[in-house]
């Protein structure tokens, strides 16, 4: 039954005039919608069959757009369809190859647009994974270049798709073999991606301030980060891939598609990648929720403990409006190793990330989602984390066994001082004693509040470096107190300035408030 046949049959079943006597009108009505559904899913299988069709003589005419290829287009705005178009006609326009047929682009067309915005297995990758893409539906072997339909369903699936369209195009991206990957590509794919969006970001000069430099002698963090990855991927057991000895298992498509689901950094690196590598599309991606802006208000250089990828990381699991900047509160190599300093310059200033790096290389924190105050109590919510980012990357979130968040106290003799999340007094997840450069982290077998394992190296430990951020926009009692004229500081030396017969030639030059004007 056609399209518009179905339509007329529904229009007829919904006809009041047809309505059986002693049928009640909601359930007539009920009855012919679940008809004209199944009617037209019928019909709709039967296009998807008669696309593949359609393809074949596609193939054949060349005159002609597959039905695969305009519902790749459909996906685009037109301005975003028309970006796509220039591109391929900049691609296709340079005779790069003698085997490249008309109205399409060899790799070296693509190497020579992107240059050195991404490195070469990349944009290798990236060339397989469209050239690969069979719009007949019949096996053949790979086209001389990419096509117009090829690179368009490519960008769709890429940048527009499911996590089941992402998913077809990255197996073509691994091997040129129809079926299952193994594991050990699937890791390496990992690593060449994650490697990709850093130099991408560096080369377009895009790191909001972050630098790419990491600690000597620790694991590169595009290996950390590749790996923290790939450890989501599930065998169809439910398993994770766990340990050296199966990356020989088999990977087929509906791992990688439950891969991409469930680990929204790879759909997400994908979008950078050819955003930035490609320069198309740009707008639609806000590279401020990816990486946020980097302040400091030392006017001297500050080489962080974090680098790029590790920020991307820890951003991702931030609450969404507290991810597009973070500001630099304390840092022993700037403020030195003093707790009441610590104290002094993070309480009350909204919600923080704290990290460490002890004397072994391990690089931990956590991330307080209220402000930090000094009392006896616990403080925070189910917000809070805990996290490790060297030697492997790694949150750790609330049990609801217990609400020992976060704790900060200082110059009690009762009660312990120092900073600490997580598990009980003499017993934290992470803690930092009043005696700056010592901590402890200790779980056995994990931290009851944050199920987290040991951190640190050592359960006992010391350190040297320590820096807080705080993220997201500053409270509004921090605003106010920024805000507060340097006459309203001290009232009492302001009188006795006065009784001295000083004037305060500041006086007429306070701003007018907001609620004033």
């Amino acid at each position: 039954m056609k399209r518009n046949e179905v339509l007329t049959q529904a229009a007829t079943w919904m006809n009041p005039e047809n309505i059986l006597p002693g049928e009640r009108s909601q359930t007539r009505k009920t009855t012919c919608v679940q008809r004209h559904l199944y009617e037209m899913s019928r019909v709709d299988k039967s296009a998807q069959t008669d696309s593949i069709g359609f393809c074949q003589i596609e193939g054949k005419m060349g005159n002609a757009k597959s039905r695969s290829g305009q519902n790749a287009c459909s996906q685009f705005l037109p301005e975003e369809r028309a970006e796509i178009d220039r591109l391929f006609d900049a691609l296709s326009s340079g005779k790069h190859s003698s085997n490249t047929p008309p109205r399409s682009f060899s790799l070296q067309a693509l190497q020579s647009h992107i240059g050195e915005a991404l490195p070469p297995e990349m944009v290798t990758r990236l060339y397989d994974g469209m050239q690969r893409v069979n719009l007949t539906g019949t096996a053949k072997g790979p086209s001389e270049g990419v096509s117009q339909e090829q690179f368009t369903v490519s960008m769709s699936h890429l940048l527009k798709g499911n996590s089941e369209e992402k998913s077809l195009i990255i197996l073509k991206m691994i091997s040129a073999t129809e079926g299952p990957v193994k594991a050990r590509e699937v890791l390496k794919f990992t690593e060449d991606l994650v490697g990709s969006v850093m130099h991408v970001l560096d080369h377009r000069q895009q790191l909001r301030g972050w630098t790419q430099q990491k600690a000597p002698g620790c694991p590169p963090r595009v290996q950390v980060l590749a790996a923290q990855l790939f450890s989501e991927m599930k065998l169809q057991e439910g398993e994770k891939l766990l340990g050296p000895q199966q990356l020989d298992c088999d990977c087929d498509r509906a791992m990688i598609e439950d891969w991409v689901f469930r680990t929204p950094h790879v759909a997400t690196f994908l979008s950078v990648v050819i955003n930035r590598g490609f320069l198309l599309l740009c707008s639609s991606l806000d590279l401020s929720a990816l990486l946020p802006e980097r302040l400091v208000d030392q006017g001297r250089e500050f080489e962080s403990i974090l680098d790029v990828l590790s920020v991307i990381y820890l951003n991702s699991h931030l609450p969404r409006e507290q991810r597009h900047r973070w500001h630099l509160l304390f840092s022993s190599e700037l403020h030195g190793h003093s707790f009441a300093q610590l104290c002094g310059l993070i309480t009350q200033r909204g919600p923080c990330v704290m990290l460490l790096e002890d004397h072994d290389g391990h690089v931990f924190g956590g991330f307080a989602s209220c402000s930090w105050e000094v009392k006896p109590q616990f403080q925070g919510d189910d917000r809070c984390f805990l996290f490790s980012i060297s030697p492997s990357m790694a949150v750790y979130t609330c049990t609801g066994y217990n609400d020992h968040y976060m704790y900060l106290n200082h110059r009690q003799q009762t009660i312990p001082n120092g900073l600490g999340m997580g598990g009980q007094h003499n017993y934290f997840g992470l803690w930092i004693d009043v005696d700056f450069g010592k901590g402890h982290s200790k779980a056995k077998p994990t931290c009851t509040t944050y199920n987290s394992p040991q951190l640190s190296a050592k359960e006992n430990f010391r350190f040297e470096k320590l820096e807080v951020w705080a993220v997201g926009d500053p409270p509004e009692s921090q605003l106010a107190k920024s805000k507060k004229s340097i006459l309203d500081v001290d009232p009492e030396a302001q009188i006795l300035l006065e009784s001295c017969g000083r004037s305060c030639h500041s006086q007429g030059l306070r701003e007018v408030p907001e609620d004033d004007e």
